[in-house]
C-alpha cells in the first residue's frame, strides 16, 4: 500500500479533492485545512493501491502541482489480509513510478556502494586465493551490485536512457573496483611471499568462473529475473546474493589472475563477466517489459 500526502493551495484544494474521490483505488482519503499557513493550504492524506499510483501522479502532474507539494511513500499493511485476487484491487501491486524512484535513488555511485563494493572485492578476491567458498558466499552477501544492474533495466525499458547510462557507469565503476582491488591484493601477497611463486589461479576450484558454458546463460537470466523482482520489493538485500553469484566471484577472479598470476586466463574470466551482466541486463529488463504489458490489478494497463 502507498500513503499519499500533499499540500495544495486553498483555491485549488476542492479540484484535488475530487480527483482523489473520484479515482478509483484511492481510500481513507483525509483533508484538513492548515491554518497556519500564510495561503491557508489544505493537507490532504490518502491511502493509494499500487495499480493506480502511476495514473494518479499523471493526474497530479497535469493539475500542476510541483514535486514539493506531494510525495508518495510505501507503507506496510498489517491488517486486514491481504486482497491478492486477480480484479480485485489490493495492497500488493507494480508501481511503475514507485520502481523509477528507487532506480534514480540507486543510480549514482554513493560512498556506501563503493565502500561496500570494496569491501566484497576483499573478501571475493581472498576467497578465489584461497579456494574458500566460504568467502566467495560472503563477498556475494555483502555486494551491492544488484541496484545499479536493475536501475539500468529500468532506464532502458522507461525510455530514460540518461539514467540508464548513470546506472552502467556506476555498475562498470564497481566491478572495475573489484578487478583493480582484487589485482593490488593479490599482487601485495605475492611481493610480500604470503602467495607462493607457483601459484596458479587455474588450479583453484574456482576456476570455473573463466569458463562460460550453457548453466552460465541460465544463471545470468534466471538471476536477472529475480533481481528485478526482489528490486521491486526492497527484497534486494536477500537475492543480492543469487544475483551476485554471476558478477562479484568473476571479478575477483578477474583481478587476481592479473597481479596474482595466471594473466592468460584473465581473457576467459572478462567474457564470463561481461556474458552474465548483459544477460542480467537483458532479463532484469524483460521481466519489467512483460509486467508492463499485463493488465494491473484493477483491469487497466499500467
Amino acid at each position: 500500500m502507498l500513503r499519499l500526502r500533499s499540500s495544495v493551495a486553498h483555491h485549488r484544494a476542492d479540484e484535488f479533492a475530487a480527483l482523489l474521490r473520484e479515482m478509483e483505488g484511492v481510500r481513507r482519503i483525509v483533508q484538513q485545512a492548515d491554518e497556519a499557513a500564510s495561503d491557508r493550504a489544505h493537507v490532504f492524506v490518502a491511502d493509494v493501491e499500487p495499480s493506480c499510483a502511476d495514473r494518479l501522479v499523471e493526474e497530479i502532474d497535469r493539475l500542476g502541482l510541483g514535486v514539493d507539494d506531494y510525495v508518495l511513500t510505501r507503507i506496510e499493511v498489517v491488517a486486514p489480509q491481504h486482497r491478492h485476487h486477480f480484479g480485485e484491487g489490493g495492497v500488493d501491486g507494480f508501481a511503475w513510478v514507485e520502481v523509477l524512484g528507487q532506480a534514480r535513488a540507486n543510480s549514482r555511485p554513493l560512498a556506501r556502494y563503493l565502500a561496500l563494493i570494496n569491501v566484497a572485492a576483499v573478501i571475493a578476491a581472498l576467497g578465489v586465493i584461497t579456494n574458500s567458498s566460504i568467502l566467495i558466499v560472503g563477498a556475494m552477501a555483502v555486494s551491492p551490485d544488484l541496484l545499479p544492474i536493475c536501475a539500468t533495466s529500468v532506464g532502458l525499458v522507461g525510455g530514460n536512457y540518461a539514467l540508464a547510462r548513470r546506472a552502467f557507469v556506476t555498475l562498470t565503476l564497481g566491478l572495475g573496483l573489484v578487478v583493480v582491488t582484487a589485482m593490488v591484493l593479490s599482487a601485495l601477497l605475492k611481493l610480500t611471499g604470503f602467495l607462493p611463486d607457483d601459484f596458479a589461479v587455474e588450479q583453484s576450484s574456482l576456476s570455473t568462473l573463466a569458463k562460460t558454458d550453457y548453466s552460465t546463460v541460465l544463471i545470468a537470466l534466471a538471476a536477472g529475473v529475480a533481481g528485478m523482482l526482489s528490486f521491486e520489493t526492497r527484497a534486494s538485500t536477500a537475492v543480492g546474493v543469487a544475483i551476485s553469484v554471476t558478477t562479484i566471484p568473476a571479478s575477483a577472479y578477474l583481478g587476481v589472475t592479473l597481479g596474482g598470476g595466471g594473466i592468460e586466463h584473465a581473457l576467459g574470466a572478462a567474457v564470463v563477466l561481461a556474458i552474465n551482466v548483459s544477460l542480467l541486463i537483458l532479463s532484469g529488463s524483460l521481466t519489467l517489459l512483460v509486467q508492463r504489458a499485463l493488465p494491473n490489478r484493477s483491469g487497466t494497463p499500467l
